[in-house]
């Protein structure tokens, strides 16, 4: 069996991540958590930054293409990733800061639990030799592995809020670690 591409493997990941968009965001603002919507916000960066990535593999390749195509592309996930960033700081700053509604945590538990699940075979498809092949596919992978560990203090913050109630205050907190 031969080694997946580099094209093929970043469209099956893409696809992963476009299948928790939806989710992540109808699930976090019915259930009123910030967390799953910073992350549902990540996903769609690193949803176009995949896209992306995979447009300038294609560059890369072509006879007349520009080689650093792939570095420019890790650039721009970088800047997009910081602007969703800075939308989650202020909206977790000014939950703090005002009032925090009631959230759902059941909901949150779930989401993140399947989240969490997702990005794991991402990784797992990505491979280790991900991280050595050029710096996009090693940013992939990092931001899938990250998805992972963010996945669960998101579910952990959710099992709390389910679990032991009244902690709605977390939510802001977790979604600024996101």
């Amino acid at each position: 069996m031969s080694p997946m591409t580099q094209q093929t493997r970043l469209g099956l990941v893409l696809g992963l991540n476009v299948l928790m968009i939806a989710g992540l965001l109808i699930v976090g603002l019915a259930s009123h958590s910030l967390g799953v919507v910073a992350a549902g916000g990540d996903y769609a960066a690193d949803s176009v930054a995949i896209l992306l990535g995979m447009m300038s593999i294609q560059i890369a390749k072509h006879p007349h293409g520009h080689p650093k195509a792939t570095t420019y592309v890790a650039l721009i996930n970088a800047v997009v990733l910081l602007v969703v960033t800075v939308s989650v700081i202020v909206g977790g700053l000014r939950r703090l800061v005002t009032h925090t509604p009631e959230i759902h945590g059941l909901g949150v538990l779930i989401v993140s639990l399947v989240a969490m699940a997702l990005m794991i075979v991402a990784a797992l498809i990505l491979g280790r030799d991900a991280a050595s092949e050029d710096i996009h596919m090693r940013s992939v992978l990092l931001d899938t592995v990250d998805h992972v560990t963010a996945a669960a203090g998101v579910a952990t913050s959710g099992g709390i809020r389910y679990f032991h109630g009244r902690v709605y205050w977390l939510g802001s907190p977790v979604g600024l670690l996101v």
